[in-house]
Formats: C-alpha cells, structure tokens, sequence
C-alpha cells in the first residue's frame, strides 16, 4: 500500500515545488507593488483601477486553460507510453519464458539473455529521452559484445529491439514457435516501438516559442497593471497582496513549463528510474519462477 502524505506536510513541501522558481519573480512584483503605494502616497495620480478589466480575461484564460491542459496531456501521454510499455514488457517476457522450448542447455541460456534484453529496452528508452550515453546500469542485461555495440548506435532502443526481432525469428525458423505465437510477440515488440515513437513525439514537439513568449508578456503586464489597480483600495498591503497574486499565477505557469516535458530528473517528472527498476524486478521474478517450473517438471 503506497503511504500518502499528509495535506499540510505536502502544502509546506519546498522540494518539488515551484516556489524556487518563482519566488523571485513574485517578489520582484510586490517590490514594484510598493514602488506604486510610495507614489500614490505623494499623491502621484497612479490609481487606475480600469485596468482590472483589460487583461485578467486574456492572461487567465491563455493560462488556466490552454497552458496547463496542453502541459498535462504531455505528461499523461508520457504515462501512459510507460504504463503500456511495462505491460507489453511483462507480456512478451513471459511468453518468451512458456512458449519457447528448450532442448538444450543452451537454449534457456539464450532464452534468459532475451528476456534480459526487455528492461535494457526500457533504460536504453530512459537513457535516449534524457539524450544520456549509454552507461553500466544497461551491463547487467547485456553481453559485454552488446554492451560495446551499444556505445556505438544513435538509437540504442532500436538496436536491441533488432536484436529481439531476430531472437524470434531464429526460433520460429528452429520450428519452436508456431507462426501464431511469432506473430503475437511480433506485435508486442511493435507495440514496444510504438512507445518509443510516442515519447519522441512529446520530447522533440516543444511548446511554440511565439506561444510561450506572448504568455509570459501578457503575464507579466498583467502583474504590474495590479498595483495600479489596487493602490487606492489596500493602500500599505498592495505589495503583498500583489505578491501573492501573481504567485499565483507565475506557479501556475512554472508547473505548466516543468510537466510539459516529463522525461528529465526534475522532482515532478515521470519516475523513470523507479519504473525501470520495477521492470527489472519483474522479469528476474519471471525468470526464477520459470526456472523453478523448469526442475518440478523435470
């Protein structure tokens, strides 16, 4: 059972907030908040509360709806690719471990080497959308001549799903897997690439720039319009109150700018490691359960 924490130890967290982010923005807002009330207090005409009716339509609309949603359908697609590809992980692995006959020591050897290239699959995928090299946690699932191999591809996911694909098709040409049973990890392994697909699709389809940009100016006009809306109204708690507003509103934002890519290290990103290290569980399960299996019947 996973342990929730509690409502107030999460409202005060700092670690994998957004107030690092945008604190210094907020207080920027609020030190101009009380560059306005010094002015309104020598009586500068700076009191314009018209400008409560221009902008907070635009500014909120642009980004409690299209901003935040179009950030988490990004991460949710990324979830999703990573909850399929665990499942269609666990799927083929284990109809590699049942399907294929043994008739040699040999084979089980080979039989557990592929099953081993499945959660190498998943942290070469880790590996490519975080655009990291390829590294000694992908060793332990590879042969050392496959290890080198991959420090030389582009695409190291690609590779190893070559190397599956021709595991496969050796043993149905070996006549120990009928075409039914090839052709149904076959699709497995399609449904491995088309996950590979997906998450490239969310890394390399950025939000517009001309987008993010007009945001973040009508933002930012819409932050320093509040003091002149305000001044006259809360006179001495203008700074603040302009603090927390825009708080608010730049958080709303920062959440948007850190999700909308949910592959990376940062604390609100996809568990990747924890994902892949609960395939690789799985499959040593897998594999021991199948080799107990393999001496009962004998």
């Amino acid at each position: 059972m996973i342990k929730k924490d509690g409502w107030f130890r999460i409202a005060l967290r700092w670690k994998g907030s957004v107030v690092p982010e945008v604190l210094p923005r907020s207080l920027m807002c609020g030190i101009f908040g009380v560059f306005i009330y010094i002015l309104y207090l020598y009586q500068v005409p700076v009191s314009l509360p018209i400008l409560g009716g221009i902008i907070p339509n635009i500014v909120l609309g642009l980004l409690l709806v299209f901003r935040t949603n179009t950030a988490y359908e990004r991460f949710w697609e990324g979830r999703k690719a990573w909850g399929n590809l665990v499942n269609t992980i666990r799927n083929l692995s284990r109809q590699i471990l049942v399907a294929i006959a043994e008739d040699e020591p040999s084979d089980r050897q080979a039989k557990i080497a592929a099953v081993k290239l499945l959660p190498a699959f998943a942290i070469a995928l880790k590996l490519h959308l975080r655009s990291q090299p390829v590294k000694a946690e992908l060793a332990a699932n590879l042969s050392a001549e496959q290890f080198e191999r991959l420090k030389t591809m582009n695409h190291p996911p690609l590779e190893i799903a070559y190397w599956l694909s021709r595991y496969l098709q050796d043993q149905a040409q070996r006549e120990k897997l009928d075409r039914y049973q090839l052709n149904d990890m076959i699709q497995l392994l399609h449904q491995m690439v088309d996950a590979v697909g997906v998450c490239e699709r969310i890394l390399r389809t950025p939000m517009p720039l001309a987008y993010s940009i007009h945001l973040k100016q009508l933002l930012m006009l819409y932050s320093f319009s509040l003091p002149f809306q305000m001044v006259e109204q809360l006179q001495w708690m203008t700074p603040p109150i302009v603090a927390l507003i825009s708080f608010t509103l730049l958080g709303i934002e920062e959440i948007g700018i850190q999700i909308e890519d949910p592959f990376g290290h940062d604390a609100n990103d996809l568990p990747l490691d924890a994902i892949c290290n609960t395939m690789m569980r799985n499959i040593e399960d897998l594999i021991l359960v199948s080799s107990v299996d393999g001496l009962a019947i004998k």
